[in-house]
C-alpha cells in the first residue's frame, strides 16, 4: 500500500483511540503519535507497535501533525481544543469521535483558530468494554460514520475525512447537519441504550435470570454493561432530543400494554407486523 503522507497524533489511548491507531498504522503513515494520560496505554501502545511514540503533554506530537483525532468524551475536547489551540501545525485538520454535536460543535468552534479545520465526525462503532486492551482494527469494520459539516469547513478536508474512514473500514459514510445528526442519534444510539439499561434494572424475579436467558435476552441487554461516565455525558449533552424519543417510545410500549390488557389480538398482531416489515426494509 502506498505511504499516507501524513503525521497523526490521536488524543486518548482507549478503545476508540487504540482501534483508531491499529487501523490508522495498516496504512503506512509517516507518524503515528499518542496522547494519553496513562503512561501504562502509552507504553503498551508502543510496545505492540501501534504508535510511534507517546506522551503525556500534547505540545510536541501537536505542531508536527497533520491530522488529530481527539478520542476524549466531549466536555474534555473543549477544552483540549482550548488549552492547545496555539499548538496545532499550521493547517491541520482534526476530527473527533463524540456521540452529540450540536452545542459541542459551537462551543470548539468559537475557539478555533483560522487556519485549521475540525471536521466533526461520529464513528458508529465501539463496544461495551473501554480501555486500550479492547481495541481492534476490525471495530471499524462495515460500520458507518457520520460526518457533521459547518460553513467553515473546507471540501478537500471534507473529502479527506471521508475518504480515510472508508480506507480503515467504514461502509457507509453519511453527511448531516449537527442538528439532525442528534435528533437521529437520540433514537437510534441513546434510546436503545435507555432501554436496555431500564430492562435490566427492571429485573426482580429474584432468581439468577443468565440462567434463564435465551438469545432474545442476550442480545437486547447486551449494551446494558455501559461506560456510564460517558453514556451520562451524553444523555444530558442531547436531553431534549432523548427525552422526546422516550416519550414517543412510552407511547408505542403503553399501546402494547393496553391491548394486551383488553386482549386486542388483531391490534397486536398489527402492531407487531408493522414492526417486522419496517426492521426487515433496513439496509
Amino acid at each position: 500500500m502506498d505511504k499516507l503522507d501524513l503525521n497523526i497524533t490521536i488524543i486518548g489511548l482507549g478503545l476508540i483511540g487504540g482501534s483508531y491507531a491499529m487501523a490508522l498504522k495498516e496504512l503506512n503513515p509517516k507518524k503515528i503519535y499518542a496522547v494519553d494520560i496513562d503512561e501504562k496505554a502509552i507504553d503498551d501502545a508502543e510496545k505492540i507497535g501501534i504508535i510511534d511514540k507517546g506522551y503525556l503533554e500534547a505540545d510536541i506530537p501537536l505542531k508536527e501533525s497533520d491530522l488529530v483525532i481527539i478520542c476524549l468524551y466531549p466536555k474534555l475536547v473543549e477544552k483540549f481544543v482550548k488549552d492547545n489551540i496555539n499548538n496545532f501545525k499550521n493547517g491541520a485538520v482534526i476530527t473527533d469521535v463524540t456521540g452529540i454535536k450540536s452545542e459541542f460543535i459551537k462551543e470548539v468552534n468559537s475557539i478555533l483558530r483560522d487556519d485549521i479545520d475540525f471536521v466533526f465526525g461520529h464513528p458508529m462503532a465501539g463496544r461495551e468494554q473501554k480501555g486500550l486492551k479492547f481495541a481492534s482494527k476490525d471495530v471499524f469494520k462495515g460500520a458507518n460514520y457520520i460526518i457533521t459539516p459547518t460553513e467553515r469547513n473546507k471540501e478537500k478536508n471534507l473529502r479527506f475525512v471521508e475518504e480515510l474512514v472508508k480506507k480503515i473500514g467504514f461502509k457507509n459514510v453519511m453527511s448531516i447537519s449537527p442538528e439532525k445528526h442528534d435528533k437521529i442519534i437520540g433514537f437510534t444510539s441513546q434510546l436503545p441504550h435507555v432501554i436496555a439499561v431500564s430492562l435490566v434494572n427492571s429485573d426482580n424475579l429474584g432468581v439468577e435470570t443468565g440462567l434463564f436467558t435465551g438469545d432474545s435476552y442476550r442480545e437486547l441487554t447486551r449494551i446494558a454493561q455501559i461506560n456510564s461516565d460517558l453514556w451520562t455525558e451524553l444523555f444530558t449533552g442531547n436531553k431534549e432530543n432523548l427525552v422526546r424519543e422516550i416519550e414517543i417510545f412510552e407511547e408505542n410500549i403503553k399501546k402494547i400494554k393496553n391491548a394486551i390488557i383488553n386482549e386486542e389480538k388483531e391490534l397486536l398482531s398489527e402492531i407487531m407486523e408493522k414492526a417486522s416489515k419496517k426492521r426487515k426494509e433496513m439496509s
